[in-house]
C-alpha cells in the first residue's frame, strides 16, 4: 500500500515538472526579440526560418523570360528547395547562394 502511494506521489510530481517546463517553454520563446531569428549575409538581414511567396517572387524573376512557362517551373523548384529567390529580373544570385549552386542533370544552372 505504502509503495502505490509513493509512486502515485512520483508520477504526480513527474506531471508537475512538465507542465512547469512547457510554460517556461512557451514564455522563453515568446519572449525572443525579432532579432533573434534573422542573421546578417551579404549585408542583408534574413530570417532563420524563412517564409516566402515563391509565385509572387517567380513571377517577377520571370517577367522577361522568353520561355515564361519553362522560367516559372523551375524557379518554382529552385525557391521551394533554397526558400530564396534573388531579387530582380536577372542577376543577384550572390544573394541566394542555394539558388546559384542549383545544377540539372547535365551539370548546367537550373534556376532563373
Amino acid at each position: 500500500m505504502a509503495l502505490n502511494r509513493a509512486a502515485g506521489k512520483l508520477v504526480g510530481a513527474a506531471i508537475f515538472l512538465l507542465v512547469v517546463a512547457v510554460a517556461c517553454i512557451d514564455v522563453a520563446e515568446t519572449e525572443r526579440p525579432a532579432e533573434f531569428f534573422r542573421f546578417q549575409s551579404n549585408g542583408v538581414y534574413r530570417r532563420l526560418f524563412q517564409t516566402i511567396d515563391c509565385n509572387s517572387a517567380c513571377e517577377v524573376r520571370c517577367e522577361d523570360a522568353s520561355q515564361n512557362d519553362r522560367c516559372l517551373r523551375a524557379c518554382g523548384t529552385c525557391c521551394a528547395r533554397c526558400k530564396c529567390v534573388p531579387p530582380g529580373r536577372t542577376g543577384n544570385k550572390d544573394l541566394c547562394p542555394c539558388y546559384a549552386n542549383m545544377k540539372t542533370h547535365g551539370n548546367r544552372t537550373k534556376c532563373p
